[in-house]
């Protein structure tokens, strides 16, 4: 199946593509909302601008994908493989992201209000002014996550690791750091 084929599929009501193999393709500002894309294959795909809100994109390969401006709001990225991808100034509200791979990723000026993101991978990523004021992040693994000015408000972060994060500017008022590795290696009690 090529994008024409998907978007045309689309059009007509079909919303399940479970398992599709679209690796690298130009899907700029498509409206995709509520498909089924678990398991696809989007790997380096484009995706700028696309609105996706209420899509399943659960165990996806979106490695190296472009998602900048994306409405991914209340989407599911469970397990998905999300290394190196660029998520900067994306909507990812209310959005669950537990268990997926972001290592690498930037997700500068992305919006994750309320998301889940427990036992992520987040290793290196740019999470700088980032707004996650409420997120879930329970055992995630933030290592070298660069959080500069990032609304870490009232989020859950029980457990996680940010050992070498740099969390310089970070808003973490009202956070809940119980069991979590700090930076400098201690663990907050």
């Amino acid at each position: 199946m090529d994008v024409k084929e998907l978007l045309n599929r689309y059009a007509t009501g079909e919303r399940n593509f479970y398992g599709i193999a679209l690796p690298k393709a130009d899907l700029r500002g498509v409206n995709l909302g509520g498909v089924d894309f678990g398991r696809a294959d989007l790997s380096g795909a484009n995706l700028t601008k696309a609105s996706m809100s209420g899509a399943n994109l659960s165990q996806a390969n979106l490695q190296g994908a472009n998602l900048e401006h994306a409405n991914l709001s209340e989407v599911i990225l469970s397990g998905a493989d999300l290394r190196e991808a660029t998520l900067s100034t994306a909507n990812l509200n209310e959005s669950d992201l537990s268990g997926a791979y972001l290592c690498d990723a930037d997700l500068c000026n992305a919006s994750l209000h309320m998301a889940l993101l427990s036992t992520a991978n987040l290793q290196r990523v740019n999470l700088c002014d980032a707004k996650m004021s409420g997120v879930r992040m329970w055992k995630a693994d933030l290592r070298e996550a660069d959080l500069t000015g990032a609304d870490l408000s009232e989020a859950n972060l029980s457990d996680a690791n940010l050992t070498g994060a740099n969390l310089n500017a970070t808003d973490m008022s009202e956070a809940f750091l119980t069991g979590t590795i700090m930076p400098d290696g201690t663990i907050h009690k």
